[in-house]
Parts: structure tokens; sequence; C-alpha cells
């Protein structure tokens, strides 16, 4: 740039871009120098909020301050997903300004202070969630204001509508439209990868849109995606449903109820999940699927999300009138949460249980098919195909029959073609100390074993559980393998394993 093209730069606010490839997760974030003219003369500083436009397409993002040579004065540069989120390329030049004034905060703090949110306040708030002008500490704010049990039935059924209402809306023009959700805290449960191919192939419809992994080693979108594309826009998620009559895709890849993904990235760290955030976030997203039958699977065990039938019971009450009241059927299924689901905890492993499970493989996990079967029956009742008690035998026989494993590939084909799981190069097996029956298996630190051995960004890695509660084992026998892309990721997670010996408990035998 010449001098006079400088300064007339910043009496626009204009910056040129520099690629620093920093990764914020989903937050938007424009990193200039403390050097920055445009900065001085606008008195911007660290965590000011700047609107940042390219084009035709403007972001709300966090300013970061750089020192020293890392970005010149004329430069700026962003955050990998505020880079995709404007479609600029290195070298485009992009305007600064300041954004209009928040006025929906003034409703945030009037919810520090415990009062009470109307219909409008709610739909204000998430309006200006879903638009991204709120930064992580007034998204903690509000997510920090609303736990506890300070929401209301009507405050938590319009969090619903207006989560729902802000972000895009499917129709199918009959009913009834089904979905399931399991409330989670379980490794393995990869449940939904069975239901839909069983409840498409009996003839409903079933678009489900399911989540990646944030503090898991899976979410089903990840085990899903190890065996067919997940990433659809939405014309192409409707046009495999019309087809199929289910799907099973990556929900952030589809505006349904956007403003839940950014409040689930804040609540994760904080490790908050009220029962009324919970609830508004489940139902709003089956609200804009079109939804109007909804299964809810709640495990409930001492290290299961839900951890006393009291908290059950308390839950199921919130969603069953939640649902009520935006006009959703919810039918609500308590089940053991004492321990993982399957043997495979990790992407690749729980898709290869499901495989197993859909063709009818003599070692598939029998846990793992009964639940599925159960879920399955009890959405089809809802539907009111069969009587009551009857559907999971009509689940059962549609399993059985082939035509599930039928259909789950003829879904997996119109996503875009199916594939195997990938394996891991490096294993190691975790033994029993002692003989004895299993007594106890903790989910979380189990969990986090997984994790460690690099699931689910490694999707290959995770591991095989071989020991259920109650089984009998003796010195040496394997309890555990674990399943990693590097060796490295390997060692880690064998180290934790070894720190904590009692992540399966065995009690001795006397």
């Amino acid at each position: 740039m010449t001098t006079v093209a400088r300064r007339e730069a910043r009496a626009a606010n204009i910056m040129r871009l520099r690629r620093l490839g920093i990764d914020t997760y989903q937050e938007p974030v424009v990193y200039m120098s403390a050097d920055c003219p445009v900065c001085r003369a606008e008195g911007w500083r660290a965590q000011t909020r700047l609107v940042v436009s390219h084009g035709r397409h403007s972001i709300i993002a966090t300013l970061n301050v750089t020192t020293g040579n890392l970005l010149g004065p004329d430069e700026a540069s962003l955050s990998n997903v505020a880079w995709a989120l404007l479609g600029a390329r290195e070298g485009d030049e992009v305007t600064l300004s300041h954004p209009a004034p928040l006025e929906s905060l003034s409703h945030v703090r009037a919810k520090v202070y415990n009062q009470r949110l109307d219909e409008a306040a709610v739909h204000a708030v998430i309006e200006d969630i879903a638009a991204g002008r709120y930064s992580a500490i007034h998204l903690a704010a509000f997510v920090t204001a609303c736990a506890g049990g300070r929401l209301d039935v009507d405050e938590v059924v319009a969090l619903t509508r207006a989560m729902a209402d802000v972000g895009d809306r499917l129709e199918w023009g009959h009913a009834p439209v089904v979905d399931k959700h399991s409330v989670g805290g379980l490794p393995g449960n990869r449940t939904t990868m069975l239901v839909v191919p069983i409840v498409a192939a009996y003839g409903l419809t079933m678009p489900k849109t399911s989540s990646r992994a944030i503090t898991s080693p899976a979410g089903t979108a990840d085990a899903m995606e190890t065996i067919a594309p997940v990433t659809l826009d939405l014309l192409a998620m409707r046009r495999v449903v019309e087809r199929e009559g289910g799907c099973i895709v990556w929900g952030g890849a589809v505006r349904l109820s956007p403003a839940d993904d950014i409040i689930i990235r804040v609540e994760r760290p904080l490790d908050i999940d009220s029962e009324g955030q919970l609830v508004a976030s489940v139902l709003s997203k089956k609200l804009a699927a079109g939804s109007t039958h909804v299964v809810i699977d709640i495990p409930v065990g001492p290290t299961a999300k839900v951890r006393s039938p009291e908290a059950a019971a308390s839950l199921g009450l919130l969603l069953s009138r939640v649902g009520r009241a935006v006009g959703l059927e919810i039918r609500l299924s308590e089940s053991d949460g004492m321990q993982p689901v399957g043997r495979g905890i990790g992407p690749a492993l729980e898709a290869r249980d499901v495989l197993e499970v859909l063709q009818r493989e003599p070692s598939a996990p029998v846990d793992l098919r009964n639940r599925a079967v159960h879920l399955a029956g009890q959405i089809i009742e809802m539907a009111g195909g069969v009587p009551a008690g009857m559907g999971a035998r009509v689940a059962g026989e549609i399993l059985g029959d082939g035509r599930a494993w039928a259909k789950l590939q003829a879904i997996c084909n119109a996503q875009g073609g199916m594939r195997q799981p990938p394996r891991a190069a490096f294993t190691s097996t975790v033994e029993a100390r002692h003989r004895g029956r299993i007594q106890f298996i903790d989910n979380r630190r189990l969990a986090r074993v997984a994790k460690l051995s690099g699931a689910p960004a490694a999707p290959e890695s995770g591991l095989e559980l071989y020991t259920p509660l109650g089984t009998r084992v003796e010195a040496g026998q394997p309890l555990y393998t674990v399943h990693a892309a590097a060796p490295g990721e390997l060692a880690h997670a064998l180290a934790y394993a070894e720190e904590n010996p009692d992540i399966v408990t065995i009690a001795e035998d006397s």
C-alpha cells in the first residue's frame, strides 16, 4: 500500500487479511496489532466486539490484540470459523465497525437478578444469540442466570419456541413425523443408528439430526460419519428423507435451532447443563425438524448424566409439560445407566457394533440390540401402528429379517455412499489385576480413557470393553482394549488407566 492508500484505508477502517490459522472452535475472533492506528483511533481494546464485513457477508467478532511482529499495523487476521463464515481469503480486505447496541442484554441482566422473562424478552435474547451478537462472556452470563432451576415452565416453553423460531423449520405435510433422543451420559449408546433404519423400514418418517461429540468420545454424527457422509445441507437432508423415510445427519450443517449450538459451546466448559436449558435444547430441535412424536430415553445411573430416579422424574415431568405446550407428543423411556452400551467406545468402534447388530452377527452386543428394539418399538406404538406392548416385537422382526440392514444401506447411499469404519494402527489391552466379579464401571473415567486415546478426532481410536457388570474374571483376563491412531496417544490413555485401576472395579472372591 502507498502512504495515501494507507491513510484512506484507516479512515474507512479497512484492513488487509492475513491468515494465522488459529482455531477458536465456534467463536469468531478478529486479531489486530497493538500498534494498529485503527484500534487507537476507535478506542478498541481486547474483548471489544466488532462488525467485520467482507462483500455481502458480515459477522460480529471479539477483538484479540497481538504484540510483536505477528501482524502489521494495517493487517488483521481471523479465527478459522470467522474465515469460513465470511468466505474470505488471505489478502482480501475487510471493513471494521462498531456493532449496534445490544438491547437484549437488559433481559439477561434482569434474569441475573432472578426476574421472570416473558416470551418477547426470551425471543429477543435468542434472536441476538443466533445472529452471533453475543460474546462468550455474554453467553456465559445468560447460561448461568438460567441455571439452578431459575427457569419456570412458561420460561422454558418460551425458550423452546424461540430457539426453534429463529432458525429454519422443516414441514413434511403429514403426520406422524417421529424422533428419539437420549439424554446421554452412557458411552457407546449408539441406538439412533439402529432405531432410524428400523422405524424407516416400518414406513414412518424420521428426519434425525444428531450432534458431534464435545466432551464425550463420540457423538452419533461422529459414529455415522465413519460409514457415510453426514454434512448435508437442508435441501439434501430433505431429499434423503423423502426418498428413504429417514436420515442421520450432523445437526451443525443445518440451521435448525442454531442458537442451541451456540449456547452448548459455552455450557460445556462451564459444566452447566441445567434442566430448563436441556429441555429447550432437545425439544426445540425436534420442533424445528418438523417432528410430532418423540421418544426420549433417560438413562439413570451414578455416572450417567441423570444420576437418580428422582432427577429422572423431575426431568421427565418438565419434558412432558413443555412438549405438550409446544405441540409435541412425548413418551419417556427410563433406562439402566449403570454401564456402557455395547462394546465399542469411540466413533468407528461404536459403528462396528451397530453394523454387527444390523447384520445379525452372533457376536453382536445384545444390550445394544435390545435397547434399540425397545426404543424403536416405543416409536412404532406412539405412531399408532400397533397395539401397546407389541412395538418391540415388530421392531425385532424388522431387525431380524434384514429389512433394517437394507434400509441403513439405502440411507447411507442416499447421503453420499457407504464405507467401512477405519481400524486403529495401535492397540493395547488392560487386564484384570485379580480374580472376582465386575462390580462397578465408571462411565465417565472409561470415556476419558477413550478420549485420551484420540477419540473422536481420530475416529478409529477408543476402546472395546469385554466385561460388563456381573462378569466373573480371572487375574490377567482382558478387561478392555485401547485403540489409537498414534503411539503417543496410546501411551497417554494407558497411563491414565494405570493411575485409575478402579475404572472397572472387581470385587474379590472371598
